[in-house]
């Protein structure tokens, strides 16, 4: 994970692409809406079964970069971040035995 925030740190500085995280987090949510979209355009708006879109993974990919952003921009290491939730998942699960709060 390390490796993967500090390419996009590169790329950020390279190409001129810092800005706040509060647009950061604006980015992000337009993303989940195009990912949305590909989902929606794969199962033809629920009326057949789910088909992989050739975008898909593109879509996936631009949430990660501008996750990515926010966590470099607030410092946050984010290998440490999903081991933090890895952690709390488990234990709900062993105290209530499923993930949800």
């Amino acid at each position: 994970m390390e490796e993967i925030q500090e390419l996009v740190t590169k790329l950020e500085k390279e190409y001129n692409l810092e800005t706040t995280s509060e647009i950061r987090v604006l980015d992000l949510v337009s993303e989940v809406g195009e990912l949305s979209k590909e989902i929606l355009k794969g199962n033809d708006y629920g009326k057949k079964q789910y088909e992989k879109t050739p975008n898909l993974e593109n879509e996936i990919g631009d949430i990660m970069f501008s996750l990515i952003c926010i966590a470099n921009g607030m410092n946050i290491d984010l290998k440490q971040a999903l081991n933090n939730v890895i952690e709390k998942y488990e234990k709900r699960f062993g105290e209530n035995g499923h993930i949800g709060s």
